[in-house]
C-alpha cells in the first residue's frame, strides 16, 4: 500500500503575505493613514423612483410622520431646484452633480462655489463630477420609462410635468416616451394581423396572434387581442349568415 501526502499546497495568499516586503516609506505612509489610491472623478449616484415611491426608513415612533412627509431624494430635489433655478432647467438629471453639490444632511442640491466658471451664467461653476442614475429593469415598466425620460428631458419640475408632452398630460410615462419617439412603435404587428384577415381563417388568425405574442413580445397585446377578437366575431357572424 502506498501513502501520499501533500506537503506543498499552493496557498497563494500565504505566499503573498510571506513574500511581501514593506519598506519604511510605505510603513510610515500607512501608519499616518494617508490615501493609498485615488478615485477620480467623483461619481454621484442619483435615485430613480416613482412619485412617493422612495425608500423610507421608520420606527414605531415616527411611522406616521415619515409616511406624511417622506424624505427628499436626489430626484425630488432635482425637481425642486428646477422650479426656481433657470440654469437647472437647461440640464439633464445626470448633469446635476457637475454644477451642484448634493448635501446629504439637508438632502438638497446646492450650487457649487468653486470650479470652472460657466460662460453666460454668473455664479455658476462646473466641476468634473459625474452623475450616475441607478439602472432599472425593463420589467419594472413605469419606473423604467421614468428613467428613460430623465435621461432625455431637460429641467422637469415635477413628476406630472415630466410626463407632459407638448401640453398634453400623458396617463403613463410609457405614453410620454412614445410621444417623444423614444420607443419603437408596435403598430406594425397590428397591421400584420389586419392584413391576415383578408385571406386567413379565424383559426389561422388566432394562431398568428399567438405566435406574435409569444415570440415577438409586442407592447400592445390588449389592443391586438381586442382587434382580433372583434374581427373573428365579425367573420363568425358572416359565416353563420351565409349558412342560414
Amino acid at each position: 500500500m502506498a501513502v501520499f501526502a501533500v506537503t506543498n499546497a499552493n496557498d497563494e495568499i500565504s505566499q503573498y503575505q510571506m513574500g511581501r516586503y514593506v519598506s519604511s516609506n510605505e510603513a510610515i505612509w500607512r501608519i499616518f493613514s494617508f490615501a493609498i489610491h485615488e478615485r477620480y472623478p467623483t461619481v454621484v449616484h442619483l435615485a430613480v423612483h416613482l412619485e412617493n415611491g422612495q425608500r423610507v426608513y421608520f420606527n414605531e415612533s415616527n411611522a406616521a410622520d415619515r409616511a406624511a412627509r417622506p424624505p427628499s431624494t436626489t430626484l425630488t430635489s432635482f425637481f425642486t431646484v428646477c422650479q426656481t433655478d433657470d440654469f437647472a432647467r437647461t440640464l439633464l438629471y445626470a448633469d446635476m452633480p457637475r454644477y451642484y453639490i448634493w448635501n446629504a444632511s439637508s438632502k438638497s442640491f446646492q450650487r457649487r462655489k468653486q470650479g470652472t466658471p460657466v460662460e453666460g451664467h454668473p455664479n455658476v461653476f462646473a466641476s468634473d463630477a459625474l452623475g450616475r442614475i441607478y439602472t432599472v429593469h425593463p420589467n419594472n415598466d413605469e419606473c423604467y420609462y421614468l428613467r428613460l425620460l430623465l435621461v432625455n428631458v431637460r429641467g422637469p419640475t415635477s413628476f406630472k410635468q415630466l410626463r407632459t408632452v407638448n401640453g398634453q398630460l400623458c396617463a403613463t410615462y410609457r405614453e410620454a416616451c412614445q410621444l417623444l419617439h423614444l420607443l419603437e412603435n408596435d403598430s406594425h404587428w397590428d397591421d400584420t394581423l389586419k392584413d391576415s384577415v383578408i385571406s386567413s381563417s379565424p383559426h389561422q388568425i388566432r394562431t398568428l396572434f399567438g405566435i406574435i405574442i409569444s415570440t415577438c413580445f409586442p407592447r400592445i397585446q390588449k389592443i391586438c387581442g381586442l382587434s382580433i377578437e372583434m374581427t373573428c366575431l365579425r367573420m363568425f357572424c358572416i359565416v353563420c349568415a351565409v349558412k342560414l
